[in-house]
């Protein structure tokens, strides 16, 4: 995000963010301000983390591993096929 910002390449509304740990508070704090509407961790994420994504809209996934995740909000941006 911070080349994005350098480079004048604000908002990032086309992109996902992608954390190799849990998805946090201020990483979704970040993600807010660059206006990314899809975080996704492999890890779970922290009770605030899921809060924030609720409160602004945003979608939020956990545990994805493989095929398999966890959707914490804003399920309607995925397309699940049965």
């Amino acid at each position: 995000m911070g080349a994005s910002l350098l480079s004048d390449e604000l908002p990032l509304a086309n992109h996902i963010v992608m954390v190799s740990g849990r998805a946090s508070f201020e990483i979704m704090q970040k993600c807010l301000t660059a206006r990314v509407a899809i975080v996704c961790a492999v890890s779970v994420p922290t009770s605030l983390a899921v809060a924030l994504a609720r409160e602004f809209h945003m979608t939020l996934i956990g545990f994805l591993r493989g095929e398999c995740f966890n959707i914490y909000a804003g399920k309607e941006r995925i397309a699940l096929d049965a």
